[in-house]
């Protein structure tokens, strides 16, 4: 007990200490973590710490992240995103692979064993790249969803790789450590043929999408009735270690399941109180993990292969930079976004360390080799901050200026009411608020355009407005009104999102994009939805009813009529429609949309017919 107590005493103190001075000097907490590692390595070492069985434990870390991910994915978002996760991620990891195996067969390894070099180290890290993309606030950035999209099909990767890699096994090579190496656990497939496996796969697959669907709601209302944090917390843990131990069950990725558990969820009402609790671990786990690859360094073979680690690590990451610039090309990535995408990206992933013992124990690696590779993977992840760092101070400020190295502004005021995005929209908004005596507190990305109304006297402050921190800073928890006037429907969502579910008793009134959005954003809750072009095409359509010979007076009442229908009709189509499906998927919605067209349509213009007859 006492040995456990020192140790969890000992890594708390490593992260509390090198990660705040990390990112004072603007290295990330990611490299923190893993230069906290790197120093309480000798202690481990003197305590007879098993490093490598922490790191599995660790790794749970990923899979919860995946599943949080996965609950801010809608399922028509990860479907749109279908073509970037075959083309762009298909793409990437097949260039990546030939490249590497290439450079290895011409450092005279055998073709066997540079395939696999090139497979293991064509991966990506996961933790390492969402955590940082979301610390940047850039993982929803063009360059970020393709990063992220990329990740998920290496996730989806590891499976075939998996069942390749024993094809390539060397027959002279001695099986250094056997199965043991590797470790895999229990796979209730290994035994079985490869079609009845695979039957049994796509089963447990159906089966975490059914299980989300259908019987997660009523088992955590269940939870919910009982009003203890705690058991919810509890719950939503059961849900997800349940989710993972079920992969594992069957040979698939843990982190592949959860994260397709957490789309599932995407839209369930009990979306935020999951990640709400879930977050804590995933966090503490994740530090956890990066502590475990800086303490996993081998100092020694370091120091007697240096030359070949620089090699390998800078061979890596310049290979995988240019596959990830060339595929991202491709796929329409320009400017910034593009080097984004490749510089985020050219680091080996956590599944090296699973990939690395899976190819020693099937006579693929030798032992050394192995050793060496290991270093490699813990080398390029510790390149990754300074490549963040590099996009940050170089590629960004010389594409965007000032305004895309500029911190979020510290709010110093507070006030009853907030507006996100002061735009075409947002910018009226405030004016009209101001005119009548009501101060709000504005945020604005566009920091050209904020120091623009500067110079007229208009303060704004500069930031994400879906951030969180950002908002709690600017006192949304004390706040009567948001104003959402954001330009990006993705964006508004968000913000919607969040606002409706955490802050019950604060009114929204949100920007929408079309029709469709505003069904959309009812869906959520809000219930002060404003169409961004309604009121003009109002106008313009009583200015065309004026053109065609209407006084003033008989245009504005026929315009009148018309909105009063329109809205009338919307509040019925609304209470049909489904998060879950498009609105053309939707059977009911379309049919209600048709009933009320052929219904009102008529009306309308008997309606229309009498105020033209009257204004004559």
């Amino acid at each position: 007990m006492t040995g456990i107590l020192i140790l969890a005493f000992l890594i708390l103190v490593a992260g509390l200490v090198s990660v705040p001075i990390a990112t004072r000097f603007g290295l990330g907490s990611v490299l923190g973590y893993l230069l906290a590692g790197m120093a309480i390595a000798p202690v481990l070492g003197a305590l007879d710490v098993d490093v490598e069985a922490l790191q599995v434990f660790a790794e749970f870390g990923v899979v919860m992240m995946l599943f949080i991910v996965g609950l801010e994915l809608e399922p028509r978002t990860l479907w749109a995103m279908r073509g970037k996760l075959i083309g762009t991620g298909g793409g990437q990891v097949v260039l990546t692979t030939l490249a590497l195996a290439a450079v290895a067969l011409l450092d005279g390894r055998p073709w066997q064993t540079a395939l696999a070099i090139g497979m293991i180290l064509a991966l990506s890290s996961t933790a390492i790249v969402v955590q940082s993309l979301t610390e940047k606030g850039l993982l929803k950035s063009s360059g970020g969803e393709s990063a992220f999209s990329v990740l998920l099909f290496q996730d989806v990767a590891v499976i075939p790789i998996l069942a390749l890699l024993p094809l390539l096994a060397l027959p002279g090579l001695a099986m250094a450590g056997g199965e043991a190496a590797h470790g895999h656990g229990i796979d209730l497939t290994s035994g079985l043929p490869a079609l009845l496996a695979a039957v049994v796969r796509i089963a447990a697959v159906v089966a975490v999408v059914l299980i989300g669907n259908y019987l997660t709601r009523p088992v955590f209302r269940y939870i919910a009735s009982a009003n203890l944090r705690e058991l919810f917390t509890a719950a939503g843990l059961v849900f997800v270690i349940g989710i993972a131990l079920l992969m594992s069950m069957v040979g698939l990725s843990p982190a592949l399941g959860t994260f397709l558990a957490g789309v599932v969820l995407a839209n369930s009402e009990y979306r935020h109180e999951l990640e709400s609790d879930i977050d804590p671990f995933k966090g503490l786990l994740l530090g956890l993990f990066f502590i475990t690859v800086g303490a996993s360094v081998n100092f020694g073979l370091l120091a007697a292969s240096a030359g070949k680690v620089l090699f390998w690590a800078a061979v890596t990451i310049a290979v995988k930079v240019a596959a990830l610039l060339l595929v991202g090309r491709l796929s329409a990535l320009r400017r910034e976004a593009l080097w984004l995408f490749a510089l985020s990206l050219p680091q080996a992933g956590e599944f090296a360390f699973v990939l690395i013992a899976f190819a020693l124990g099937n006579a693929i690696l030798p032992g050394p080799l192995a050793d060496l590779l290991l270093l490699v993977v813990a080398a390029t992840m510790l390149a990754t901050p300074l490549l963040f760092i590099l996009y940050d101070k170089v590629i960004a400020h010389a594409y965007c200026g000032a305004a895309a190295a500029r911190e979020a502004d510290v709010i110093e005021e507070e006030n009853p009411i907030i507006v996100a995005g002061r735009g075409r929209v947002g910018g009226i908004v405030d004016r009209m608020l101001d005119a009548a005596g009501h101060r709000a507190t504005v945020i604005d990305y566009d920091s050209e355009h904020i120091e623009q109304l500067k110079l007229f006297g208009v303060r704004s402050f500069f930031g994400d407005a879906t951030r969180p921190d950002l908002l709690a800073s600017a006192g949304i928890a004390r706040a009567k009104l948001l104003i959402v006037a954001l330009d990006e429907r993705e964006q508004i969502d968000k913000l919607v999102r969040y606002a409706v579910a955490n802050f019950p008793n604060l009114h929204v009134v949100a920007r929408a994009k079309d029709r469709d959005h505003v069904y959309h954003l009812w869906a959520m809750g809000c219930r002060d939805v404003i169409r961004e072009t309604y009121d003009s095409a109002l106008r313009m359509g009583r200015s065309a009813y004026e053109a065609l010979g209407a006084d003033r007076q008989t245009a504005q009442a026929m315009a009148d009529a018309f909105e009063t229908r329109d809205r009338s009709s919307m509040r019925e189509v609304a209470d049909l429609y489904r998060l879950d499906v498009p609105s053309w998927e939707n059977p009911e919605l379309i049919a209600k949309i048709r009933e009320l067209r052929d219904e009102w349509d008529p009306k309308l213009r008997e309606q229309m017919d009498e105020i033209v007859s009257r204004g004559r």
